[in-house]
């Protein structure tokens, strides 16, 4: 989530037989998240092309939609 002045973003240990169970809260400006996506996509791009294309998960699994 965001708000004006920072983005939030926390991430969970997912177990099918539990609820999932927030370990950790990443709490970032605007422009810090930005710069992170930006990394991030530059390394994907290196990593597919040595690795390959890395498949995507099907819709609504590891989105945030469920």
């Amino acid at each position: 989530t965001h708000t004006h002045e920072e983005f939030i973003g926390d991430f969970a240990l997912a177990d099918p037989q539990r609820n999932p169970v927030v370990t950790a809260r990443v709490v970032t400006s605007p422009r810090h998240a930005k710069a992170l996506l930006r990394s991030l996509e530059d390394n994907i791009r290196r990593y597919e092309a040595h690795h390959g294309v890395i498949p995507e998960p099907p819709r609504g699994e590891g989105d945030g939609s469920n």
